[in-house]
């Protein structure tokens, strides 16, 4: 019984390890492309090992473009949509779980379409919007939608969660006069601290990997964010791969350290969503 029990082990880890191979298969290409240069990129058939590593390309990739403003710019756009979403899809979701109003879950039906909404269909809508606004090439039209409402996604994943909340917290705090602003604040969003790490993590990794977004509304390279600054590393006949690589990896860095930090809260986050929806 010990002997089937340990090979089943064997065998999970086994599985799990090939397949950790082929996630972890693309971020080592990307390293390995980022310390060779031009003359072995295009080799045939490729290294795995980079014969003299290029750790000059770092350098040169940071210093070609200003990357530290680009940097700077994905940093603004960022962090104001991570407020934005955690405070407007937090109240959104108290609003549809914990207040009893007329209409209220069929609202909250019809919001739920915008799941199969694709950006693209809206695109054009928003940026003719935002044009007569003349507020497109500035960051408003990046942050300012996660100000109101902070996705629909968003709104439903904190209400499975804030679903699961006892009420008699709440008929508690109005027998001692807390009204609901008192109760969102100190009772569910404490309460709520898992689910709102879940949705910090996913807003930051929407926003910072976002190139469509800044693509239709950015136009002036000072205002550029990271993954639009990779592009410039596209000429008119060829790209500087290996340039790219290494600017690519400077900037997968805060995403893997972000995670990795946070990977805890961010599974038991889902998971408790999931049991208390």
């Amino acid at each position: 019984m010990k002997q089937q029990s340990w090979i089943n082990k064997a065998m999970i880890y086994l599985l799990l390890g090939i397949g950790s191979l082929f996630c972890l298969f693309p971020i080592f290409w990307m390293v390995r492309t980022s310390l060779i240069d031009m003359g072995e990129l295009y080799q045939i058939p490729p290294g795995f090992i980079p014969k003299v590593f290029k750790w000059d390309n770092f350098r040169t990739a940071l210093d070609a473009y200003p990357f530290g403003r680009f940097f700077l710019n994905s940093v603004i756009i960022t962090s104001l949509a991570i407020l934005g979403v955690l405070l407007s899809a937090s109240l959104c979701a108290y609003s549809f779980s914990r207040i009893d109003w007329k209409g209220r879950d069929q609202v909250f039906g019809v919001i739920l379409t915008g799941l199969m909404i694709p950006f693209f269909v809206v695109m054009i809508p928003q940026y003719v919007f935002w044009n007569a606004l003349h507020l497109t090439d500035t960051f408003v039209p990046l942050v300012a939608p996660a100000w109101f409402g902070g996705g629909v996604f968003n709104i439903f994943l904190l209400r499975q969660f804030f679903l699961g909340i006892p009420r008699e917290l709440d008929e508690a705090a109005k027998v001692d006069g807390a009204g609901h602003v008192r109760i969102y604040a100190v009772i569910i969003v404490p309460l709520a601290k898992q689910a709102m790490i879940v949705i910090g993590l996913l807003t930051f990794l929407a926003n910072w990997n976002d190139y469509l977004g800044p693509l239709a509304f950015i136009t002036s390279e000072k205002n550029y964010t990271l993954m639009q600054g990779l592009t410039l590393f596209q000429g008119s006949y060829s790209a500087q791969w290996n340039l790219m690589m290494a600017a690519t990896t400077v900037i997968v860095i805060p995403s893997l350290v972000i995670f990795l930090i946070a990977q805890r809260h961010f599974i038991e986050g889902i998971a408790m969503t999931g049991i208390k929806g």
